[in-house]
């Protein structure tokens, strides 16, 4: 095993990796899916589901706190996983990681775009042609090609870059959401909630259908497992790096509640069911209501394209780091572990990330959804392999020292293990809601393949070098070793001054 230390600058503050966390988190969803969670499971249900779907999450997320602060290294899930499972389960579990971020970049970027279309309904010019019955229109890719490469270039020009463009959406995000909230304890009515708080004639229907919502919000979670991705660059206290994790699980499922609470109590079923059957945008049309100006609409559609950034700003940083950790070791090119001389951020697995999600809009939006759906599942598989290797660590390295330690962990891990694995079945069994359909299994079939045949390569041309774990050196044992170094170095300096005064002294001397 090899040791380094870090080639990272410690940029990310503990403000940093709570947007960074929290905005990957916050998408489009709250602003187009929240009428449809409503019809599902009622106002007070379907608040209740993300408040259950959350706690699914929080037991991963527990997991996840203690190892990245027992391992606080670029890569994350690539470092667990190696550690507990070896080569090929890290090499299985960080590939499925990276096809979910590259799968959530490729989707934002037709996102966007299509967003567009509500605030401006003359945007679409210049017909291309038609994939999957999605419309291609010039100006729809150029916008999104365009603004790809932006996103591309903020995060190669340093980490602290792509971290104050985060501050920025997410604070737009939250004052639209807070904005929202306010206007309905204001201007909104309890009456609105009539035959609207849970749906269902009777106890085990209405639990039924919160639990429906409930099975589906963990992939509105997913994102919380960039902040160990980048964890050489967070410039906090271990202990803090976990407890800000954990609290940004917490502040989603807070948001996503209470932005469901606010749009039941401004409007009521026949008012929701008519908005479905327009727009679609449920929490617009609930905004624009409570101000009384359609221009209050705009204001959380903008909110929502804030949240597609902040989501495509945040995998960008996770892929990136997922990808020169397994350059690093030999899993993939070693060409994706170099970093940019200027700004240290991994320059050319950015460049390849930006250039997928740059092409991903010819496919039309369509395709995306598939692709995004299959990422999905690979987020959850990883999850599910993280959670078994935080029980198989403590275990295997009981005497680890770490910073962030979960009590009860026997309990907390079978939670979290059986949660994720739930999700990985809920993927993978027809019928269940959240099945792939065939489209999407053949993409996840095609990334599995494209992982068989790097690993074979890349096996036979590194030989030993592959599957290296390059272990960081902490800062505590970097600064154990600098008196002898420094102290061999003086040595050094001595013994040549030494020698040069006795060159020159023994002639005169003579």
């Amino acid at each position: 095993m090899a040791k380094k230390t870090s080639e990272f600058d410690k940029v990310f503050s503990a403000w940093d990796i709570l947007v960074i966390a929290f905005g990957a988190m916050i998408g489009w969803g709250w602003v187009v899916s929240t009428g449809g969670w409503i019809e599902s499971g009622g106002v007070v249900g379907a608040a209740l589901g993300f408040v259950i779907g959350g706690i699914m999450i929080f037991f991963v997320g527990l997991t996840y706190a203690e190892l990245t602060a027992a391992m606080p290294q670029c890569g994350g899930e690539h470092v667990f996983s190696h550690k507990a499972m070896g080569p090929t389960g890290s090499f299985i579990c960080t590939w499925a990681i990276i096809l979910g971020y590259v799968g959530v970049t490729c989707f934002e970027a037709c996102a966007f775009p299509t967003i567009l279309t509500y605030l401006w309904p003359g945007f679409l010019k210049g017909y291309l042609y038609t994939v999957a019955g999605f419309d291609i229109y010039a100006s729809w890719l150029a916008v999104a090609i365009i603004l790809a490469f932006i996103i591309m270039m903020i995060n190669i020009l340093g980490a602290k870059t792509a971290a104050v463009l985060q501050t920025v959406l997410t604070v737009i995000i939250g004052g639209a959401g807070i904005l929202l909230i306010v206007a309905s304890v204001i201007n909104g009515s309890v009456d609105n909630l009539d035959g609207q708080v849970f749906i269902g004639n009777t106890g085990g229907s209405m639990l039924k259908n919160v639990l429906a919502v409930a099975v589906v919000t963990p992939f509105y979670f997913i994102g919380f497992d960039v902040i160990p991705q980048a964890a050489e660059e967070i410039n906090v206290p271990l202990k803090k790096i976990g407890k800000m994790l954990i609290l940004s699980v917490v502040l989603a499922v807070v948001f996503y509640a209470f932005v469901i609470l606010a749009v039941g109590y401004i409007l009521n079923p026949a008012a929701i069911a008519t908005s479905q059957e327009g727009t679609g945008l449920v929490t617009a049309d609930a905004m624009s209501k409570a101000f009384g100006t359609p221009i209050m609409a705009k204001v959380i559609i903008v909110g929502g394209m804030c949240g597609i950034i902040t989501s495509w700003n945040s995998f960008m940083i996770g892929g990136s780091r997922a990808m020169y950790s397994m350059a690093e070791s030999y899993m993939i090119p070693p060409m994706f572990a170099k970093l940019h001389k200027k700004h240290k951020t991994p320059i050319n697995a950015l460049i390849l990330i930006g250039a997928l999600t740059m092409i991903a809009p010819f496919a039309g939006r369509k395709m995306m959804v598939w692709i995004c759906d299959a990422g999905n599942f690979g987020c959850c598989l990883a999850y599910c392999m993280v959670s078994i290797s935080f029980l198989i660590l403590r275990k295997k390295e009981p005497d680890m020292p770490r910073p962030y330690r979960v009590p009860a962990y026997k309990f907390v891990g079978g939670m979290a293990v059986l949660m994720s694995g739930f999700m990985v079945m809920m993927y993978c069994v027809p019928g269940s809601g959240g099945n792939l359909v065939w489209q999407e299994w053949l993409m996840v079939g095609g990334w599995a393949l494209l992982g068989i045949v790097f690993y074979i390569i890349c096996k036979r041309k590194y030989q030993d070098s592959f599957g290296t774990l390059v272990e960081l050196i902490s800062d505590e044992d970097a600064a154990t070793l600098m008196p002898e170094v420094a102290d061999e170095e003086l040595d050094k300096v001595i013994d040549t001054a030494i020698e040069r005064v006795l060159k020159r002294q023994i002639p005169q001397l003579q």
